[in-house]
């Protein structure tokens, strides 16, 4: 994990601490972490949105929440954790996941000698 996202991880956390703990929009905070973890790019537009106003994790929640109030059947809804991740990738505008080239997901490849391990880290994103 790079600096970029392990400061937008505890930027997370941070905002986290003015919610209580378990409650839908430190469930959010939750959901961020995760994606910070697994994609550099998406860490650090998290980190630049999370410093704006309107950007919080209550607002995030408030999307999904708009989300799950629309598509109610009777008096249940359910929002799918895949459904709520997109929720949050449109509303920060995050690149599309670990399939997309543009998150940032690294490919390692074999190479011959130069690195220790015998691979190196190479990112689609490199080469435009």
């Amino acid at each position: 994990m790079n600096e970029t996202q392990e400061k937008a991880i505890r930027r997370i956390a941070e905002l986290q601490t003015k919610q209580t703990e378990g409650s839908a929009p430190w469930v959010v905070g939750e959901q961020l972490k995760e994606i910070c973890e697994r994609e550099p790019r998406s860490a650090e537009l998290l980190l630049e949105d999370l410093r704006g106003e309107g950007m919080g994790l209550a607002e995030a929640e408030k999307q999904i929440k708009a989300w799950a109030d629309k598509h109610r059947t009777g008096g249940f809804a359910f929002v799918s954790p895949k459904k709520a991740e997109e929720i949050l990738r449109q509303f920060y505008g995050l690149p599309g996941g670990e399939s997309d080239p543009s998150s940032g997901a690294s490919r390692h490849l074999p190479t011959k000698g130069k690195a220790s391990d015998g691979a190196i880290d190479l990112r689609l994103e490199d080469f435009f």
